[in-house]
């Protein structure tokens, strides 16, 4: 059974998912002035759906252990204080940053339930820090186009596709490996 925390990514990608759908939409020869900026917020909220979904899930995850424990006691009530603490100051998914909550709270090593078709540990976290890099640099760095001068894309359209199946599909790898360690 899929977490509540699944459910909840299942809705928030959506947004992700109809911004790419809507740049398919605009988009002609030319392309209107200003619709790269629908792929870059894409990235973005697709990200941060990704983030959304691991702070809810660990949360829902340490809800189960510490239920094992009883209703109440001072070890349970900063065990989750300092959770809730640590999601404060979380942020992009990196796996980094995902490897270290999951190992500090479940003793979990997340990175072992990220195998899925040709995805395997190594390659899942090579290519969530490419996509929590071009974010960063999305964000904060925001790579609009400038009149008169050619660059490429911060995303171009196949990509952003590609990230978005990527970030789902390691959505419900983790929530599966979750699953049967929880």
């Amino acid at each position: 059974m899929a977490s509540k925390a699944f459910q909840t990514f299942t809705h928030v990608i959506q947004d992700a998912v109809d911004l790419l759908a809507h740049f398919d939409a605009i988009n002609s020869q030319p392309p209107p002035e200003n619709s790269e900026v629908l792929k870059r917020a894409s990235l973005v909220m697709a990200l941060a759906a990704l983030e959304t979904y691991i702070e809810e899930r660990i949360s829902e995850a340490a809800q189960q252990v510490v239920g094992r424990d009883g209703p109440g006691g001072r070890v349970r009530e900063f065990y989750l204080a300092s959770l809730e603490n640590d999601l404060r100051y979380f942020h992009t998914p990196t796996p980094e940053r995902v490897g270290k909550i999951f190992d500090k709270y479940l003793q979990i090593n997340i990175f072992e339930g990220w195998v899925w078709n040709h995805y395997d540990p190594a390659r899942a976290k090579s290519h969530l820090n490419t996509i929590a890099k071009r974010r960063g640099d999305i964000a904060h760095r925001s790579l609009r186009p400038v009149a008169g001068q050619t660059a490429a894309h911060a995303v171009n359209r196949e990509d952003l596709r590609k990230h978005i199946r990527f970030i789902c599909d390691l959505v419900a790898a983790t929530d599966k490996y979750i699953g049967t360690k929880i």
